[in-house]
């Protein structure tokens, strides 16, 4: 099956509302042309409103950097699925700095997963292995048991509309690049077990995308391997120019 590209960027905490504004028309005019790619921008939660009318009637989606699991109720600084809907299509969810800085565990993962695609979100489910795991030999074991812990509680239908992505937390703000073999392997053990588990049908409807440390330069050997979908950009997203090549090449190198 030939699925659509997608290139995401996370904007992190960069971007006040007027800086979104000027950056989001640079990159429209930069991609305007571009037809079989996804292009989804996830800016800061304050930013999104902004953007919202910004990218309205163009091929730029939003998303979001993260969601709580609950509709309303007294959860001081966070922010509901009610109130994204409508403002944008998906979701980052289980991102390694939140799982480091704000020690998310996979149980919350697994809540913020079911709490999106239940209030028509898609999450971008983000899966990965550090530097201990990386040389102990337990990648593997980490990345597989986040994935599983963290679609537990959604149904095999809404399984497929979750994407995942795979960011060894060793390459992220590093500068450090994980190989297109090694990724390529990751996302073949990923889609391996979502068969598994759900079904072949399902594993071959999801995207699995790569991310960490993502520039222009290195971009291109991911979107040449069939089992990666395409790639979650951090930093260099923030860049249009930068991220804007990132886009081009995936275009270049879809079917």
């Amino acid at each position: 099956m030939v699925k659509r590209k997608l290139v995401v960027g996370n904007w992190k905490m960069h971007g006040i509302v007027p800086e979104t504004s000027i950056m989001l028309e640079k990159l429209k005019k930069e991609v305007e042309d571009i037809k079989k790619v996804e292009i989804v921008v996830c800016p800061p939660f304050v930013d999104l409103y902004t953007a919202n009318i910004s990218v309205n009637g163009t091929n730029i989606e939003l998303g979001s950097q993260n969601v709580f699991y609950e509709e309303q109720g007294p959860y001081t600084g966070e922010i509901s699925p009610l109130m994204l809907k409508g403002l944008c299509k998906y979701v980052i969810v289980g991102h390694s700095e939140r799982r480091i800085h704000f020690l998310e565990t996979d149980k919350i993962i697994a809540k913020k997963v079911a709490a999106a695609v239940r209030h028509g979100l898609t999450p971008i489910l983000c899966v990965g292995d550090t530097l201990q795991d990386f040389n102990d030999g337990f990648s593997k074991i980490t990345i597989l048991s986040q994935l599983q812990a963290a679609l537990h509680l959604i149904t095999k239908d809404e399984v497929a509309k979750v994407v995942i992505a795979y960011e060894p937390v060793w390459a992220i703000g590093t500068g450090k690049n994980c190989s297109a073999k090694r990724a390529t392997e990751v996302a073949k053990d990923i889609k391996h077990t979502i068969a598994e588990l759900f079904g072949k049908a399902i594993s071959e409807k999801m995207r699995v995308l790569y991310g960490g440390s993502v520039k222009a330069k290195n971009a291109n050997v991911y979107f040449d391997d069939p089992d990666i979908d395409g790639v979650l950009v951090g930093g260099a997203s923030v860049d249009h120019f930068e991220f804007a090549k990132i886009i081009k090449g995936a275009e270049k190198h879809t079917k």
